[in-house]
């Protein structure tokens, strides 16, 4: 009923529309927030992980910092560790961390549509807190029938990405000034990878999504011993392919549609 009354009055211009695109983005980060909550234990887990590496590595307290800072990607950061530890030549070191984070040109290019009403610096300023994280939620809530629709978006998009971000940040902190008092026998990192599994298994809840689970994941081990971590890449691009074949083959989804239309 408040909807209703808050759309009728800013029709009849006796509202201002900006107090109910705030109202719009305001519910919207509610929801993110509620439906990403219980990812942030995992990625505290995995900051912690990232800084206690960083540190064991030979990096400094204060580079340690930095890297947690400017380098938000923590695969990257995990592959590219061992080579500075022993002294890898740079060039290698950063195209092995461009290597691990390829997928990100996916994630934005999927995401991106929704935000091109925004100017280039605010895409930028999104696409610095696009992740796996988001990549889980985003495209349910908001899938490509949305694109030129952008209410509740911003607030969506913040509420799944910038508390991942202060838990990882927050994470790593503590991995870095405690690395030399939590053993590593606590498996924290363990830990953090059950969390992870348990944060996906609710979400593979359709036939096309549990493809690509099982397509990515035999891939991930089959590919184990590729360098640079190239089996990551190749189990996310052939898992994505995989789910994507199987939305396109599986019957029922032309059915639903029109259905709903």
């Amino acid at each position: 009923m408040q909807q209703e009354t808050g759309e009728s009055d800013s029709a009849r211009g006796l509202r201002s529309p900006l107090p109910e695109q705030r109202r719009i983005e305001k519910e919207a980060f509610q929801e993110g927030w509620r439906a990403s909550a219980s990812t942030i234990p995992a990625v505290l887990a995995w900051g912690v992980v990232s800084g206690m590496a960083m540190v064991k590595s030979g990096m400094s307290i204060f580079q340690s910092l930095g890297m947690s800072l400017l380098v938000y990607a923590g695969s990257a950061q995990f592959a590219v560790l061992p080579l500075l530890a022993v002294g890898t030549p740079l060039l290698v070191v950063f195209f092995t961390a461009m290597i691990v984070n390829l997928r990100f040109i996916i994630f934005s290019a999927a995401v991106a549509p929704h935000f091109e009403h925004l100017p280039w610096y605010r895409r930028i300023w999104y696409g610095f807190f696009n992740g796996d994280i988001s990549m889980a939620f985003f495209p349910q809530r908001f899938p490509p029938s949305t694109f030129g629709q952008p209410a509740g978006k911003i607030g969506y998009f913040s509420a799944i990405c910038y508390p991942g971000w202060l838990a990882w940040q927050l994470g790593a902190t503590i991995g870095i000034l405690l690395a030399s008092q939590i053993p590593e026998s606590w498996n924290i990192g363990f830990a953090g990878t059950l969390a992870l599994i348990a944060i996906m298994i609710p979400m593979t809840s359709s036939l096309p999504a549990l493809a690509g689970v099982v397509v990515s994941g035999t891939v991930a081990v089959l590919a184990l011993e590729l360098p640079y971590r190239l089996g990551l890449l190749l189990a996310m691009v052939l898992g994505m392919s995989a789910a994507m074949l199987a939305d396109k083959l599986l019957p029922g989804k032309d059915e639903e549609e029109e259905l709903a239309a």
